[in-house]
């Protein structure tokens, strides 16, 4: 990952999919704001499950790089069958990728339970209450993938000094905005102000990843009094003396608030559009709905109502037993 397109890709690859899920929860909400409840993924219209697969594609890939295509030996270990230090970098980045992969797997196959089991069975509380279960679980999946993105990048083996090292501590604090509202859409699935903040964290992860791999290794945008050095196996930047490095280092702090605020504006810009794009659908539940995106939401519902008669017959009781 210490390269222009070790950065650039998985930020490419984070801003698509804050992105879809950007669109999707908005699209969501303004359709029926009052039985909204969060999706963990998003199917495609014409491939149920391009997302996860993208995820788990683009994983093999960055860990195909980091392992074996970017080392020089085609092998990241040493002649005694050790990690050499010049490497280790290599299988952090690699056990991030592997997180991500483990967590798209997952969210295909508990997928395609809930499907074979809609296929097999009619419709139940109980089944809506499994369908609430899985997707609290794929939840649980991403957070543990963006727990383990936040450790790693919080223990680099990487230079912690430097301007590397700035771009670094302002992408946990990003990434730490995506693990609380990931737990928080848990509890809370019904909130659209926490899948929103969720959304919006992936695409600032996305767009940090891309302006670090750009800034960092581009020379002619390194900042004054600074300059790229070859060390271990990568380059890394390096300052001329300890003003040239805070100032290198407030720069990379400007650039941050300039995205926050960036994003902040595209988000609200979204959700102005897309809520007049897609208007407010009428409050009832159709005999018919599509297989793929619905089903949940309907059998969200049924639980709601079921949860519901039931607190009203509990009320009921003393009153019957008065009489």
């Amino acid at each position: 990952m210490g390269t222009l397109v070790g950065h650039v890709a998985p930020g490419v690859g984070f801003l698509v999919i804050g992105l879809w899920h950007l669109f999707n929860h908005i699209r969501l909400y303004a359709v029926r704001p009052g039985s909204y409840r969060a999706r963990p993924w998003f199917p495609a219209p014409l491939a149920r499950y391009l997302e996860p697969a993208l995820i788990i594609a683009g994983s093999l890939a960055s860990i195909a790089m980091e392992l074996f295509i970017g080392p020089e030996a085609h092998q990241p270990f040493d002649s005694d069958g050790s990690i050499p230090s010049n490497h280790l970098h290599n299988f952090e980045h690699a056990s991030i990728s592997l997180s991500l992969l483990l967590y798209a797997a997952f969210a295909i196959h508990l997928d395609r339970d809930r499907n074979r089991r809609r296929s097999s069975t009619t419709t139940t509380t109980h089944g809506a209450a499994r369908s609430l279960a899985r997707d609290a679980l794929t939840l649980l999946l991403a957070a543990a993938a963006l727990a383990q993105e936040l450790l790693i990048f919080h223990l680099h083996s990487a230079d912690h000094m430097g301007v590397e090292g700035q771009y670094h501590w302002l992408l946990q604090c990003v990434v730490a905005v995506s693990l609380a509202t990931t737990l928080l859409g848990i509890a809370h699935p019904a909130s659209f102000a926490v899948a929103f903040v969720r959304s919006v964290s992936l695409v600032l992860q996305g767009v940090w990843f891309v302006a670090m791999g750009v800034m960092l290794w581009t020379p002619s945008l390194i900042p004054k009094g600074c300059f790229l050095n070859y060390e271990e196996g990568h380059h890394v930047v390096r300052c001329r003396d300890p003003d040239a490095l805070g100032r290198a280092k407030s720069l990379v702090n400007l650039q941050f608030s300039w995205y926050v605020s960036a994003t902040a504006v595209f988000a609200v810009a979204a959700f102005l559009f897309i809520t007049k794009l897609y208007p407010e659908e009428p409050d009832y539940v159709p005999l018919v709905k599509a297989a793929d995106e619905d089903d949940d939401d309907l059998e969200a519902q049924k639980l709601a109502e079921s949860q519901s008669f039931a607190r009203m017959r509990d009320g009921m009781k003393p009153i019957e037993l008065e009489r």
